[in-house]
């Protein structure tokens, strides 16, 4: 009869365990260190680049304005102290009002307020000069009941974010005809900050899809796409974009407009993704998994969308992160020049149409403040492009 119990090694026997040692061997794994050091080995690719991504102080912070630039332009009308085209015929070309809480004598207020304004016409320019008077302090209210409006065009609301009863509260100042500049921009915010995201939709598919068919199938495809890419390039892209935004027809709504103008700053923007997706299919086309999955019989679509594009779709996001403001700074640039978005369209760079007068400027700098938010929006985009290109990059 044998024992079929493992003999042990006179060593083993003999040699107690270290006093530290866990009861269970499997039980390896420090509970209170770090989670990035214990489920490292059993985390995704995402988490990964989360945890790399949120080391990256500048790129949280240009991702927390962008959320806050978005928020506020989805719900611009509660936002905005006045509808965007209300005009107050008083306030022409009035300045910035300062919300305070410190009043001239020195007294503490716990409710802001502003100062009202006196307006004197210059006897020898004609110019409106407005004067604070320290004796009128009118109260801010905030969830303040205005007029009627409705919300997305389709909840009626009556409160907006805060407002006054009598006065003007314009904190960025009125425009030549009386117009809240603060409430422009943020009903501008809308148009300029969504043509950005749909054009860089626009811009991706195209440029994956033909990238990626470039790549994929190489030959006569790849010689097509790759002359139609070459001659893309070399047209001058404002001479372009002036050209076909000015054959859209006058008679155009502004929605019409505006999608046009998204479609053709997609037309114009997908040639260098395109190059880039072809450059990667080039490389994964002989792959194991593409070879494998081309050898089981799946459908070419799915192997370039399902099995291709995955693969570095970390890339994808972050380019798509830095093209967005090129698609803002695009629009800005085309309806400054008059061939973009036009009125009662309110975007930034319709706004920008102001500035070009430098007599209006001269009088009423405050109706540059779109270009500070263009600027704003512009390098919270590159500083979070930069910061999750490297958190995708495996090696940083």
């Amino acid at each position: 009869m044998t024992d079929e119990t493992p003999m042990k090694h006179p060593q083993d026997i003999n040699t107690p365990p270290p006093p530290d040692a866990p009861a269970d061997p499997s039980e390896t794994a420090d509970p209170g260190g770090p989670p990035e050091e214990n489920t490292a080995i059993f985390a995704s690719q995402w988490k990964l680049m989360w945890w790399r991504f949120r080391k990256h102080k500048l790129a949280l912070f240009g991702g927390i304005v962008l959320l806050i630039f978005y928020f506020v332009a989805a719900f611009c009308e509660f936002f905005a102290p006045y509808d965007p085209n209300a005009r107050d015929v008083t306030r022409i070309l009035a300045p910035p009002k300062t919300l305070r809480f410190v009043d001239a004598e020195g007294q503490f207020h716990f409710r802001p307020f502003v100062y009202g304004y006196e307006m004197e016409t210059d006897p020898n320019t004609w110019q409106r000069v407005y004067t604070p008077n320290h004796d009128k302090k009118i109260p801010v209210q905030f969830f303040h009941r205005g007029e009627p409006y409705k919300l997305w065009n389709l909840i009626p609301m009556e409160h907006r974010l805060f407002g006054v009863d009598e006065g003007g509260v314009h904190l960025l100042g009125t425009d030549q005809i009386g117009r809240d500049v603060l409430s422009r921009i943020i009903f501008g915010a809308r148009i300029s900050l969504t043509i950005g995201l749909i054009g860089v939709f626009l811009t991706f598919f195209i440029g994956i899809l033909l990238g990626g068919l470039a790549g994929y199938f190489g030959g006569v495809t790849d010689n097509i796409i790759q002359r139609a890419i070459e001659v893309l390039i070399c047209i001058p892209q404002l001479p372009l974009w002036m050209a076909l935004s000015a054959a859209l027809p006058g008679h155009w709504s502004a929605l019409r407009i505006y999608f046009g103008i998204t479609i053709i700053l997609s037309f114009l923007g997908w040639t260098g993704l395109a190059r880039v997706v072809r450059g990667k299919f080039l490389s994964l086309r002989e792959e194991d998994f593409v070879v494998a999955a081309r050898l089981s019989g799946t459908p070419e679509t799915a192997i370039i969308f399902r099995h291709m594009v995955p693969s570095f779709l970390s890339h994808i996001i972050a380019s798509a992160t830095l093209a967005v403001p090129g698609m803002i700074l695009g629009e800005t640039a085309l309806s400054f020049l008059g061939i973009g978005l036009r009125p009662p369209v309110v975007s930034w760079g319709v706004l920008l149409q102001q500035a070009q007068n430098f007599q209006v400027l001269a009088m009423a700098p405050w109706l540059l403040y779109p270009g500070l938010f263009v600027i704003i929006v512009v390098l919270a985009f590159n500083v979070l492009g930069d910061g999750l290109r490297d958190a995708a990059d495996p090696y940083a």
